[in-house]
């Protein structure tokens, strides 16, 4: 149903790393792709991989990242117009405030949490256009900031995904989450022999977290959720045909 991407830094080497939610509900980790850096390059080789382990990758599935450049890149190239991508909201919301002097800094956190707590997609779009134009008189590099991300920080309100669901998938807080385990449990490895050692210490690290895993809330309206994409793609698809 959805998957976080995200990377995470182990041994001077980064590695892109896939959480999945299943059509029940269930967290599982997918797999990963070591590279030197975060870019588009390493993230389809990790999208390649899971599909030669046998995991479907539809266009229907939710993908959730940071918004870092190579891995939205590596997605769009996949899935085009059909792309279903939501930006973490809690790190555009950081991400704005570091433009901001400091007295404009809780202000902003508080217009853009009332905006993206909106339940409906058209009143909180329509907020954080308003929200864009009071950073404008302020700092227009974090307007910008704000603008080019407006549509993927509210596609978990286009898709009417519902509150509890919605919880969930609004940022990459389950692959942190998951993360900070791995740091956690790596903290007393001094050195990396090799590329080898990293990523089984990793891999290991990353399937023993999945004992602490919980059925994400609201997991029963997942199917709903499909529904409205597969009619949004539907819809598309039409409109594109016409055109």
């Amino acid at each position: 149903f959805a998957i976080f991407l995200d990377t995470v830094h182990r041994g001077g080497k980064a590695f892109i790393v896939a959480l999945g939610i299943s059509l029940e509900g269930h967290k599982r980790n997918l797999g990963f792709w070591e590279g030197a850096t975060e870019n588009n390059e390493i993230c389809k080789e990790l999208l390649a991989s899971l599909e030669k382990r046998g995991l479907p990758l539809s266009k229907r599935v939710v993908f959730v990242t940071d918004g870092g450049k190579g891995i939205i890149k590596a997605l769009k190239a996949k899935y085009g117009k059909h792309l279903i991508h939501q930006r973490c909201t809690l790190h555009k919301d950081r991400n704005i405030q570091k433009h901001l002097p400091k007295k404009y800094r809780k202000p902003a956190h508080i217009r853009f949490t009332q905006a993206i707590a909106l339940t409906q997609y058209k009143d909180a779009k329509e907020e954080l256009l308003k929200f864009a134009e009071w950073l404008n008189e302020i700092n227009a590099s974090a307007a910008n900031s704000l603008n080019e991300a407006i549509e993927e920080i509210l596609t978990v309100h286009r898709l009417k995904v519902p509150p509890l669901l919605r919880k969930t998938l609004h940022s990459t807080n389950p692959i942190e989450s998951m993360f900070s385990i791995v740091r956690d449990s790596e903290k007393n490895i001094k050195r990396y022999r090799n590329s080898k050692m990293a990523q089984r210490w990793l891999g290991s690290i990353l399937l023993h977290s999945e004992k602490k895993f919980r059925k994400v809330k609201g997991f029963l309206q997942i199917d709903a959720v499909i529904e409205e994409i597969q009619r949004q793609q539907k819809e598309l698809d039409e409109k594109t045909s016409a055109a």
